[in-house]
């Protein structure tokens, strides 16, 4: 399926927060464009080195004690912004994410049927 199809599958939901990537002993803290049930889209870091070839971990911190954290892959590099793909998702952060789309989806049968298509994939 081309990442087109992909974007279209799954609503992208603009959102801010504190978000950390993690690959190794390497540590950057980005800006958080949006966020989907299969992936997310950051502001480069300035000092960015990541290894396209290796996963990252993403934490995607929407409270004190809500995290979403999902293994993701580099998918893209577009000038300033970078696209990664969820890898791995844990249940937590499902629910949390799952929470978080509903609140910005004005059609609550678009996030059920994105989570149909998450559980199916």
């Amino acid at each position: 399926m081309s990442e087109q199809n992909e974007r279209r599958r799954f609503k992208r939901i603009a959102f801010d927060a504190p978000t950390e990537l993690i690959q190794g002993e390497r540590r950057w803290p980005v800006k958080l464009l949006d966020i989907s049930f299969k992936g997310l889209l950051i502001e480069s870091p300035e000092y960015w080195d990541g290894d396209d070839e290796q996963l990252f971990d993403a934490a995607v911190h929407l409270s004190t004690d809500a995290v979403v954290r999902m293994q993701v892959e580099l998918r893209h590099v577009e000038g300033p912004y970078l696209g990664f793909i969820c890898k791995h998702l844990d249940l937590e952060s499902i629910e949390h994410l799952r929470r978080l789309i509903e609140l910005n989806l004005a059609d609550c049968t678009e996030l059920e049927r994105e989570f149909h298509e998450l559980i199916e994939v």
